[in-house]
């Protein structure tokens, strides 16, 4: 049997609906002299897409001679997945549509119980988040959880994630199947941020890129070649088990890490004890050292240090053409003015430190890249190898602000 008719057509409404999701309100004409495709073709396959509600027409063309046409735009609501970003401290939720719009978000600490807690945690946010936007649930056909350690393809699990209880004992993804009732992926949240970076913030363009984020915990997200490094389990990126900052060898290391117990939150505020003997939270250290005392100066000089030379190790292996600091500690400008002058100063060849553009949306974004290219895979590729619809560039793009 020939699949070639088949194929073809497979491919030309993957044409069509991608130019529609980038271009729209679009006609006909214009569709044909961007995609090369004959107007009758679009013409059959504008009609199936309208009947079978994916998108609708929108107005007519005005402004010039002659006869107007009919335009058309997606059905933004027709489909659309939940993205989350699950943090060790903050979790945050939200829905991006089929136009690719990132709709405002619902945020709240993150449920100290862990386990199955912050399971049904997660599921009530995405609902909310659904609500909160005007969005029937029944729409929602996938939500990509951003989690902040490896999962685990096989079990389910979540390992060496030390900030949420429990997550190593249960199948995380399942569990999350069942209370949402939707196909879920499972991601490390820095490798969704780097893919943020990469589509719409600091980092379009640049394929070989590193995202580097330091907050309740420290990892990176790291893309060569325009492809997001995972490694054999999952665990690349997992900047916290760099084998320097604490002993590498103390049993501790094995589930913190070394580097992370002498960076991020808790690693700060134990060096700051540890240097003035008093108990404070990190937003104080800072607050400290603008002031001008010297145990708060201190911890930020010794934390810049560990980064940079956290980043000189990515440097070393993967040769980034830039690095992007995030997270709650790694995108202050007390810290990034520190480790700037210091990567130069361990490593030979010259790489771009930048900050994040997205800031705390950037996991949110990053999983709506993953969820939006499967969905739209799943709805319009029918299963035709190569068949796809590229994500818009960033001036298509719209991030709604976030629910207060």
């Amino acid at each position: 049997m020939n699949d070639t008719p088949r194929i073809s057509r497979q491919f030309s409404l993957c044409t069509v609906m991608e130019t529609i999701v980038h271009c729209g309100p679009i006609s006909r004409a214009s569709i044909a002299k961007q995609t090369g495709l004959s107007k009758q073709t679009i013409s059959e396959i504008a009609r199936q897409l309208e009947d079978d509600g994916w998108i609708r027409e929108t107005g007519r063309t005005s402004g010039h001679v002659g006869r107007t046409a009919v335009t058309y735009e997606i059905v933004p609501d027709a489909a659309c997945i939940a993205t989350v970003d699950l943090g060790g401290t903050k979790a945050r939720a939200a829905i991006a549509d089929l136009s690719c719009r990132v709709l405002a978000e619902v945020t709240e600490p993150t449920d100290r119980r862990g386990g199955i807690h912050v399971v049904r945690q997660i599921a009530r946010m995405c609902r909310e988040a659904a609500q909160h936007n005007g969005i029937a649930f029944d729409k929602v056909r996938l939500a990509v959880i951003g989690v902040p350690g490896v999962p685990d393809r096989k079990s389910g699990r979540v390992v060496m994630a030390p900030n949420i209880a429990d997550f190593d004992t249960i199948d995380v993804e399942a569990s999350l199947g069942a209370e949402l009732g939707v196909d879920i992926i499972l991601e490390n949240d820095v490798n969704l941020a780097v893919l943020g970076e990469h589509w719409i913030g600091g980092g379009a363009g640049v394929d070989d890129l590193a995202y580097v984020a330091l907050g309740t915990g420290i990892g990176a997200g790291i893309m060569v070649d325009g492809k997001l490094v995972r490694g054999f389990g999952g665990a690349a990126g997992e900047l916290g088990f760099l084998p320097f900052g604490a002993d590498p060898f103390d049993a501790a290391s094995l589930r913190t890490g070394a580097l992370e117990r002498v960076t991020a939150t808790a690693g700060m505020r134990a060096r700051y004890r540890e240097l003035s003997g008093a108990d404070t939270d990190v937003p104080h250290i800072f607050e400290a050292a603008a002031a001008g005392e010297g145990a708060a100066i201190q911890v930020l000089d010794e934390t810049a240090r560990y980064v940079a030379r956290a980043i000189a190790a990515i440097c070393a292996v993967t040769n980034p053409g830039k690095v992007i600091l995030g997270g709650s500690i790694g995108s202050r400008e007390e810290l990034v003015s520190r480790i700037r002058p210091l990567v130069p100063a361990c490593f030979p060849y010259a790489v771009e430190i930048g900050v994040s553009e997205l800031g705390a949306r950037t996991a949110i974004v990053g999983g709506a890249a993953v969820g939006l290219s499967q969905l739209h895979a799943a709805l319009f590729s029918g299963g035709v190898p190569g068949a796809a619809i590229a994500l818009p560039p960033a001036e298509v793009v719209r991030l709604t602000e976030a629910a207060q």
